[in-house]
């Protein structure tokens, strides 16, 4: 493992020949090139234009004007689901339209099912209250959990096979702080570690079967095979996991979304197997990452092999765990993915790459730029050691990602990567970044092509490659 520590009081031009190093494991490659001038690279603007491609191919969903106002007058608070659910049938049978839910707090004694050519839209001040009921959300659905297909609990709203459909309006989706899906966060290990086996041995999916008596936990929000979804304005609180899943999507658009969630798991927003997908002007408060990007888990993700592609996350408030992350659930692949002039707030880290050797997978052209970053522990921490009980040897390969035009308030550590001996991190750019204070600069292991240029850490720049292979340390 290389590492680097900073030292403010010297210039960088020094550095070279202060380096030694404590024991090396095994081959060694290091180059490194610390000079305050600057040198060509390849400009990343073309990129760029990709990525506005994408965004001006993504498809609206396409639903009729006509309204669907739910009668809830003569409903009991507590039975709320079924008017709602025969007004979203209703509408979609009659060719599709908007179902309005009105002002109010409605308790949902179950999961609402989405339609084709359905909008479901919360008049600002509605509130739809899920019950903390485990067992209201029976019987079991196909679904994805954590990467592996399974049939277990229904997500608390829950779109399968439909096209054009949407939630919007400003009113709130509420999983109930008070239910007792959040315990299970407790009582899963054993449910997990099977599932991750089941799908880790090719095992039908028919006979995954984890209903009453298990404790997966289910999402607050799930896409399963969509085309042309918006999801936009509204408030989600209280998730019992994830709290926006899209699987195996396309075409779709979240936007001035917020989520204020901050139970296990709470990510924002999972894009998973999914393509042509625009994430915009979103404000998460989560438990866990403000929005990731996932592919599906070991040999269940690679068999399916739907990569997530195409993607771009801009203008958006994050406040998480983590900021951004691509995997640990990869194995399908994720290429040409964007994210642009988003804000990282705090927590462990700001950008988060992870994986092991159950994957397998390849990520391949991620591009960052113009984000404001307040303070995490880590700014860019590419895990690809990341825990793993099942022994494959499947490496995953993350290369050809460019990072550019950031400014960082503090971290702990600026870049640390940990990747396998068979395949190292590679191709990885850092361009024009102002980091006003870090404790560590660089802890590298199996790491080659790692390039700085202009990266401004407190009064230092820095410009060079760095490349290491089974080293233990290298300090000053």
């Amino acid at each position: 493992m290389l590492r680097f520590t900073p030292d403010v009081d010297r210039s960088m031009s020094s550095y070279p020949s202060r380096f030694t190093h404590r024991r090396a494991l095994g081959w060694v490659a290091f180059i490194v090139t610390l000079l305050t001038c600057s040198y060509a690279s390849a400009s990343t603007g073309e990129d760029w234009k990709i990525a506005e491609q994408i965004v001006n191919q993504i498809q609206l969903p396409n639903i009729p004007n006509e309204k669907f106002v739910v009668d809830v007058s003569n409903t009991s608070l507590s039975a709320a689901r079924a008017p709602i659910q025969r007004v979203i049938d209703k509408a979609s049978a009659s060719g599709g339209g908007i179902v309005v839910v009105p002002k109010g707090t409605w308790q949902v004694d179950g999961p609402i099912r989405l339609k084709s050519k359905v909008n479901l839209h919360l008049e600002e001040g509605a509130t739809l209250l899920f019950s903390g009921d485990p067992s209201h959300y029976l019987p079991v659905v196909k679904t994805r959990w954590e990467g592996t297909e399974v049939f277990t609990y229904s997500p608390l709203i829950y779109a399968l096979n439909v096209e054009d459909v949407a939630i919007t309006g400003k009113g709130t989706i509420d999983g109930n702080a008070q239910s007792a899906f959040i315990g299970w966060y407790e009582k899963q290990n054993t449910d997990m570690h099977a599932l991750r086996k089941m799908g880790f041995d090719g095992v039908p999916v028919e006979k995954r079967q984890f209903g009453e008596g298990h404790y997966l936990r289910p999402p607050l929000i799930q896409f399963f095979h969509a085309k042309r979804v918006l999801l936009e304005d509204y408030t989600a609180l209280n998730s019992p996991f994830w709290v926006n899943h899209l699987v195996y999507t396309s075409h779709a658009t979240v936007r001035r979304m917020k989520v204020e969630s901050h139970l296990y798991n709470n990510d924002g927003l999972d894009i998973e197997s999914s393509q042509f997908v625009l994430a915009e002007d979103n404000h998460f408060r989560t438990g866990d990452d403000g929005i990731v990007i996932k592919s599906g888990r070991d040999a269940d993700g690679r068999n399916i092999g739907i990569p997530s592609t195409d993607i771009v996350a801009r203008n958006n408030d994050l406040g998480g765990e983590d900021g951004i992350g691509l995997g640990s659930e990869m194995s399908g692949g994720i290429k040409r993915v964007f994210f642009e002039n988003n804000i990282l707030h705090e927590g462990d880290s700001a950008y988060r790459f992870k994986s092991n050797l159950d994957r397998g997978g390849r990520v391949e052209m991620v591009r960052i730029r113009g984000s404001k970053v307040a303070s995490f522990k880590h700014l860019f921490w590419f895990q690809l050691n990341y825990p793993s009980n099942l022994h494959g040897n499947f490496p995953a390969t993350y290369t050809d990602i460019i990072i550019e035009d950031l400014t960082v308030e503090n971290v702990g550590t600026v870049l640390e990567i940990h990747a396998p001996d068979a395949a190292p991190v590679h191709n990885v750019k850092f361009k024009d970044i102002k980091i006003k204070e870090a404790e560590e600069i660089l802890i590298l292991e199996n790491a080659d092509d790692i390039s700085f240029e202009n990266v401004t850490i407190g009064e230092q720049i820095w410009n060079g490659t760095f490349s290491s292979l089974h080293i233990e340390s290298v300090t000053r």
